[in-house]
């Protein structure tokens, strides 16, 4: 790359260190009412902190919407269709170039850039009392930045790197180191470390623009609670070392996040007894079944006004007045802008014109999923659990079937209110499996999915005798409860109080996972995956080994990605990371990642060939 290039890159993030008018306007997203100039580069007042956090929270708005396209176009959960405008078809097919609407490094360096200005001139050493002030706000700048690299080095592999920022265009010339992901991690990590646990800045609310639509016909503006835009010091961590295969490492930081913030994974059930889900269900459903059903909707975990799953977000404004807007509810089918405003029913919001469809592979995977439910509560303290072929009831919410002119016509609501998730507490749980997972404990990545992790996992631990083991629903092997104990201790007696509500995840769609008497169990489920494998394959030879059932069970979290978090922006980074864990275990073969990755993104006849690594990159511009 030359230094033309480089200054191209870095001259928008050049000019947002100037002031903070210029990070935070009075009529943006993150409304302040400052006009203090920062040309002095102190930031020795306490108040400097809030204006800066707020104002590099402005610079991630500016990329939402690439963030999420680039990461949900090239992966294998959407399809084309006539409407889809050419960026987006072209983001689809491989060919995008560096004309495309979606390929702005630039937007990453700009957060990059105010970042480093804060790092470099904040003085962390003011207080008030004992109270550390400007510690909060510090971290989240190292977190931010960490974050804006991870996401250059998914799109772009090798990336100029610095943590200087740059105030002038002698210095936008200046020559630059080149780094990837495990460079970044290197560079970047260290210093990071030093600031775990430390809690995420919190302003109260601060004034968002945003319409919340989700629940409401006649939506109302609210404000965005600040600490619901911060990026978790620890959540990035766990990333940078999931990424560069350290799965210790990455398993321990989200651990710490979970546990210095009591985050657990909440009951979120679709109720397949509803009557518009009734409706769609119909076909399906036996007629004698008769539920006994007792939960909660897990489409409400999105109205981040009442959700404790969200962690963080990046809020969009009501309209173009307000700051900045977002295309993504209208690419899914929805019209959160409507000239209407408040009057718009949501049918009414609703566009047959949408521009990114569900594959054929995000559909079939939902409808193959089996659905588990009670007919009835038997006595004498046991259950009877049932299986319907209804699939997973996610789908349903995720891709609202709408019958508009057409029965195939359907609306993704997930951003209905304009909130783009970057990180929940599902996305959190289902690294940390993928992490324990490649750490050699399939069984405990396995119950993040079936009972959670709490300590009735206590109660399933293997005792050796295979059939009574079977029997009782044993799966969880002595280690593995060790491990849990010590070494990630969700069950140590400091923490097990903290985790004992912990549900499994799948259950979210599929309801009734939890225990002995649910079908769903660890070796019915990975040897289905197993035998999946090895129909495409042959490959076992009728012995499977301990990284055979690994593998298995991490296809069977890119599976729970794919169902949990469905066209929220991480698909692309989650495919071609697993990828990489693939390649490196060097099961099957050093390129076995590259052949997955490639089998999985077939359907979209990509121009280039993806058993390349260098083609998974977007080109620099």
């Amino acid at each position: 790359m030359n230094c033309k290039t480089i200054k191209h890159l870095f001259l928008a993030g050049l000019l947002c260190c100037g002031s903070a008018a210029a990070l935070t306007a009075c009529e943006d997203m993150f409304e302040t009412d400052s006009d203090r100039q920062i040309f002095d580069p102190a930031l020795d007042q306490k108040t400097d902190s809030m204006f800066y956090t707020l104002g590099i929270l402005k610079g991630l708005q500016q990329l939402a919407d690439q963030y999420v396209m680039t990461g949900e176009m090239r992966g294998d959960l959407t399809a084309t269709n006539c409407y889809t405008e050419t960026d987006l078809r072209r983001l689809a097919d491989f060919t995008a170039d560096a004309t495309n609407k979606y390929d702005s490094a630039y937007l990453y360096y700009r957060v990059i850039n105010n970042c480093n200005y804060f790092i470099a001139h904040r003085d962390t050493s003011l207080r008030t009392g004992s109270r550390m002030v400007a510690i909060p706000e510090y971290a989240e700048a190292l977190a931010v930045r960490a974050w804006a690299y991870m996401q250059l080095a998914k799109n772009y592999g090798e990336v100029p790197f610095y943590t200087t920022p740059l105030v002038s265009i002698g210095e936008a010339d200046s020559q630059h180191e080149m780094k990837d992901m495990q460079g970044i991690c290197d560079a970047l990590a260290p210093e990071m470390m030093k600031f775990s646990g430390t809690p995420v800045p919190t302003y109260g609310s601060v004034s968002a623009g945003v319409l919340n639509s989700s629940d409401s016909d006649n939506p109302q503006e609210k404000n965005v609670e600040s600490n619901l835009a911060m990026l978790p010091i620890d959540v990035v961590l766990g990333d940078l070392f999931l990424e560069t295969h350290q799965y210790e490492q990455a398993a321990r930081y989200y651990f710490n996040y979970l546990r210095t913030t009591n985050c657990v994974l909440e009951e979120a059930w679709i109720d397949p007894t509803e009557s518009w889900i009734y409706r769609i269900l119909n076909d399906k459903m036996p007629s004698a079944i008769s539920m006994v059903f007792n939960g909660f909707q897990w489409g409400r975990i999105f109205n981040v006004n009442s959700s404790s799953d969200i962690i963080t977000y990046i809020p969009m404004a009501a309209n173009m007045l307000r700051g900045c807007v977002t295309e993504l509810p209208r690419y899914f089918g929805y019209d959160f802008y409507s000239t209407t405003g408040g009057t718009a029913s949501s049918t009414e919001r609703y566009l047959l014109e949408r521009q990114i469809d569900a594959s054929d592979a995000y559909v079939t995977l939902s409808d193959n999923q089996e659905y588990y439910y009670t007919p009835t509560a038997a006595s004498g303290g046991s259950t009877v659990v049932r299986t319907a072929e209804l699939g997973d009831l996610r789908r349903y919410y995720t891709m609202y079937p709408v019958l508009k002119n057409d029965s195939s016509f359907s609306v993704m609501r997930k951003f209905n209110s304009a909130n783009i998730p970057i990180y929940r507490a599902a996305t959190v749980y289902l690294r940390l499996a993928e992490a324990i997972n490649r750490m050699g404990y399939p069984d405990a990545a396995f119950a993040i999915l079936k009972d959670g992790i709490n300590d009735d996992l206590l109660t399933y631990v293997k005792t050796g005798e295979e059939e009574d083991d079977l029997e009782a629903g044993r799966y969880i092997n002595p280690e593995t409860a060790t491990m849990l104990q010590t070494t990630i201790p969700f069950l140590s007696a400091e923490n097990v109080q903290t985790f004992e509500e912990n549900w499994g995840i799948h259950s979210r769609g599929t309801y009734f996972t939890r225990g002995a008497f649910s079908p769903y169990q660890f070796n019915t489920i990975v040897g289905r995956k197993l035998e999946e494998l090895n129909a495409q394959s042959s490959v076992f030879n009728g012995q499977w080994t301990k990284a055979d059932t690994i593998d298995a069970v991490e296809d069977i979290i890119c599976d729970e990605m794919a169902l949990e978090l469905a066209f929220e922006g991480s698909r692309f980074g989650d495919l071609t990371r697993i990828a990489r864990h693939k390649n490196r275990a060097g099961l099957r073969g050093g390129d076995y990642g590259s052949r997955w990755l490639a089998s999985k993104l077939a359907y979209k006849h990509p121009a280039v060939s993806l058993l390349e690594e260098r083609n998974w990159y977007l080109p620099m511009k």
